[in-house]
């Protein structure tokens, strides 16, 4: 019998190895998505790092003060915008939260920003702003009879104004990540609150805050990966202007590329590597 089993054992493991009809399926539906994959994101990526292997590249951003002047503003833009759109989106999450009919046709304008694309909303927020024509300047010459500011000429001035499209932009997403939150904690706990006697604030305190923090935090670190690949709402407000004085990191790349300075454009890119991976792990 051992003698059989021995004699049975090789021609086991002569046999080749054959996929099932849905291992084949499987691996013929799974194919395209990893030929879009591989053309689409692991060889642009691969290709960007090829280019800007050169240390020469990165010597030439640490000499050019517009490099330095994109990083202050990529850290404003981080801090301050990430903190005032989610601190807004926490609040008029509780404001959506109640059931009055025109509050939930408000809502329906609301998420209007977000839905809509990019380059038409930004691009009319900057026509809205030209010293000459825009819509801005005339109301103020109406109402008061002075001319109104070149707003997108002063650099402070058009990074704020940056930011604010930002937090303009992308503030209706937040609001209802954080409102869904909201309305998963159960009522009971509210009811516990006031029957104990709590006010409104010891209710966010000591009920609403507990259970969202976790989102809240998860919200913002995406929110952070998210904003510093943002490159429309400087880009297209702004085009980095004026004198290149509101680049972010995210634009900084397309200022090098119109200067047919590809190296240094993916140069750019690759510095912003440290702020991203931190927050992806």
């Amino acid at each position: 019998m051992s003698a059989t089993v021995a004699e049975a054992a090789p021609v086991a493991a002569a046999q080749p190895f054959r996929l099932t009809s849905w291992q084949a399926w499987g691996l013929i539906l799974i194919a395209p998505y990893l030929l879009i994959f591989t053309f689409f994101v692991i060889y642009p990526i691969g290709y960007g790092l090829w280019l800007a292997r050169s240390p020469a590249s990165y010597v030439h951003l640490a000499e050019d003060p517009i490099f330095a002047r994109a990083v202050v503003n990529t850290l404003i833009f981080l801090i301050v915008g990430i903190n005032v759109k989610m601190a807004i989106a926490l609040l008029l999450s509780g404001f959506f939260t109640n059931e009055r009919k025109w509050i939930r046709w408000l809502s329906v304008l609301f998420i209007l920003p977000w839905a809509v694309p990019s380059i038409p909303t930004i691009l009319s927020v900057r026509f809205m702003l030209n010293p000459e024509w825009g819509v801005v300047n005339q109301l103020i010459f109406r109402f008061t009879g002075d001319d109104g500011p070149n707003w997108l000429n002063d650099p402070s001035l058009a990074l704020t104004l940056a930011i604010g499209v930002h937090i303009w932009k992308s503030l209706p997403f937040w609001t209802l990540i954080l409102l869904a939150g909201r309305l998963a904690i159960s009522a009971d706990l509210y009811e516990a609150a006031s029957v104990d006697g709590a006010t409104k604030w010891q209710k966010f305190l000591h009920v609403t805050w507990p259970s969202m923090r976790t989102l809240y935090v998860t919200c913002t670190i995406l929110s952070m990966i998210w904003t510093l690949g943002d490159f429309n709402s400087v880009y297209l407000l702004t085009g980095g202007g004026p004198a290149d004085l509101t680049h972010v990191l995210a634009t900084l790349g397309i200022r090098y590329l119109r200067l047919d300075q590809v190296d240094h454009s993916m140069a750019a890119v690759v510095c912003a590597m440290p702020f991203v991976l931190p927050l992806v792990y």
